[in-house]
């Protein structure tokens, strides 16, 4: 037995030397919402063609690290290991370089690799994030065995004339050793470049070309081509094919014969996609086809290679073997502990808090099939807005072109955009509502659906709700009364008196009015045609009314799914934690017509869906009386009672 634990831990030690032996580090700086959703196509690419064990480098601000570390952690790729570094702890070592590149300040980064990275890691492969891989990474970190013992990074030549000075009357750039090179795709063989003294040669030099050059052009690329210029036995010269550049004026098309023998794909120009080149339809496509690329298949594990799996991939698989696979519901169960990619902040996103503390956003969850809802919320809603987006990566794609399109979405910067990807069977409806609940920034929130449109004047009159009800210092949830439409022309009514002329015309419906009454029954939709001040309603069974909570509210139960009981579960233990639920006699949306989802025709259809149903109810039953003692225990009885 001795010998056999000796050996099997020989055999851990071994499996854990191959791993680290075969490892390869990648470095990226990586700041802003642009950038991180770039740097996403960029991996997939590499892990697309990778064979070896990664880890990742990145120097990022705030909003890139919340951004990754998040989509990281979700997403689950075995054999990768990433790493953050902050930016801001670095800026001192480069905001003394006047710079006029767009990239700004993270232009410079690069040079404060040596610095930023690990002491003891000797060697990384430095991309841009507009890089696309056409090949096994391994094969550009074999070149490093290619180096003679002097040289200490290495780099393509430039396929611009930039460096030539002849793009223009009076151009003058940085000094270069002819072309120049390009620092898109960068060998740093660290461990020989902290031996030389780097970090003072390189300040050398930008110090002495800055007397006359007055500032950079190309961030980093000048002051890397003006050090290899007085020191070229440092620089190693990569086959261009390791960073063909498709920026304007370039020469790319002459450094490479046939498209098969590209390697990398540098998309280096601010046109990006719409460059000239004769082979722009096959990089436009391979680029299309990463950025579009199902991330999930990317989980798989490496062959030949030891996992080192992390503690929640540990922990997703003991969860998962411990599930029945008999069990009728079992798809139901593993839906719960399924962990989905998660990409926070799609796109731009600036919320400044309000000084008053009564700070309301509005949250919700969509798929691809209610996009249109988007603009006319953004019209009737002006204050933040969460939403979580359940979309596969093509989707996430088409989404993101809709969003650039709109006038209304792109001017609208407080809304925070959070892509759940698509995985499973089931649409698990209150993880994404959690998503988008989680990443709310203000201290109340509006939880309600896409297919809503709030009242004119809504936000405002939720604010001034909100201090008057006293809602920071007791338990309250304000119910917003929710009517219908069956009209897909609607006149949206801009007053409770015009509402309430077209609910006695039979234009508007109190909601679900013809088909689950119960649903919002305990709103008291008599009481409140004639209601001027706020009243107290009781819980009754089934109730699922759209409320306003403070944000720290009780999350949404992860194990219903689809359609049913996603809503009602939450109000039960909104209600079990004795919160007040209050109707605003001033406040209403209208629910605009749609097609039915797919899970409800599913629901409508299969009994097997339904008893799955009733058996996660009772089990939600049963964790609430756990969890909140004899008080819970009128669930129960209203639930035998229905």
């Amino acid at each position: 037995e001795h010998r056999k634990a000796h050996k099997s831990r020989m055999a851990a030690v071994i499996d854990i030397f191959i791993f680290y032996a075969n490892l390869i580090h990648v470095a990226c700086v990586c700041a802003g919402h642009n950038a991180s959703r770039d740097v996403v196509t960029l991996v997939k690419s590499i892990l697309f063609h990778r064979r070896n064990p990664l880890h990742f480098h990145f120097i990022t601000d705030t909003v890139a690290n919340q951004i990754l570390s998040t989509l990281f952690q979700s997403w689950m790729v075995p054999s990768v290991q990433v790493s953050f570094y902050d930016a801001d702890e670095l800026k001192s070592e480069v905001s003394w370089i006047p710079n006029k590149h767009y990239s700004g300040i993270y232009g410079l980064m690069k040079l404060t690799l040596t610095k930023a990275l690990p002491s003891d890691l000797s060697k990384v492969i430095v991309l841009d994030t507009d890089i696309t891989f056409a090949t096994d990474i391994a094969e550009l970190w074999a070149i490093f065995k290619k180096f003679t013992e002097k040289q200490v990074i290495g780099l393509v030549e430039n396929q611009s004339d930039w460096y030539l000075g002849n793009l223009w009357k009076n151009h003058k750039p940085w000094p270069a050793l002819g072309r120049g090179f390009n620092t898109g795709v960068i060998l740093l063989y660290l461990e020989r470049l902290r031996r030389i003294g780097w970090e003072q040669m390189w300040r050398l030099t930008a110090e002495k070309e800055l007397m006359s050059m007055l500032s950079t052009s190309l961030a980093d690329q000048d002051i890397f081509n003006a050090f290899i210029k007085q020191n070229p036995v440092l620089v190693h010269q990569l086959p261009c094919f390791w960073n063909v550049q498709l920026s304007d004026h370039t020469r790319s098309e002459q450094c490479y014969t046939e498209v098969s023998d590209l390697k990398v794909i540098h998309w280096n120009s601010p046109k990006k996609l719409r460059v000239k080149n004769k082979h722009v339809e096959f990089f436009r496509n391979l680029y299309l086809t990463f950025l579009e690329y199902d991330g999930n298949l990317l989980r798989r594990e490496l062959f030949g290679c030891p996992s080192q799996a992390s503690s929640e991939s540990t922990k997703l698989q003991n969860a998962l073997e411990e599930l029945d696979e008999d069990d009728q519901c079992y798809d139901f169960r593993r839906e719960r502990i399924m962990v989905h990619r998660v990409h926070l902040y799609f796109l731009q996103y600036e919320y400044t808090s309000t000084e008053d503390d009564t700070d309301i956003t509005l949250v919700a969850q969509l798929s691809m099939d209610r996009l249109q809802m988007l603009e006319a919320i953004c019209k009737h809603w002006e204050g933040p807005i969460s939403l979580a987006l359940y979309m596969s990566d093509a989707e996430a794609q088409q989404f993101l072109r809709y969003a650039q399109a709109s006038e209304v979405l792109k001017n609208r910067k407080n809304v925070g955009y959070h892509i759940v990807y698509k995985e499973g069977q089931f649409y698990p409806v209150n993880l994404v509502r959690n998503v988008a609940l989680h990443n709310a920034k203000t201290p109340y929130v509006f939880l309600t659906d896409i297919d809503f449109l709030p009242m004119y004047g809504l936000y405002d009159y939720l604010r001034k709700s909100i201090v008057h009800l006293d809602m920071a210092n007791t338990k309250k949830a304000l119910v917003v009364p929710a009517f219908e439409t069956l009209r897909y022309r609607l006149s949206f009514p801009k007053s409770k008196a015009e509402l309430l002329s077209m609910l006695d015309m039979g234009t508007l419906y109190t909601f679900r009015y013809h088909v689950w009454t119960k649903g919002h029954a305990p709103t008291n939709y008599a009481k409140w045609r004639t209601a001027t001040t706020p009243y107290k309603v009781e819980w009754e069974a089934d109730f699922e009314p759209y409320v306003v909570v403070r944000r720290d509210c009780p999350e949404y139960d992860q194990r219903f799914v689809g359609f049913g009981w996603n809503k009602v579960s939450h109000i039960m233990e909104l209600d079990a934690q004795e919160y007040d639920l209050i109707v605003l006699p001033n406040a209403f949306m209208i629910h605009m017509p749609h097609a039915p989802s797919f899970d409800i025709s599913k629901f409508r259809s299969s009994p097997g869906y339904r008893y799955c149903l009733t058996t996660l109810k009772d089990e939600f039953h049963q964790d609430l009386s756990r969890k909140y003692g004899s008080a819970a225990l009128k669930y129960l009885t209203a639930q035998r009672n229905i």
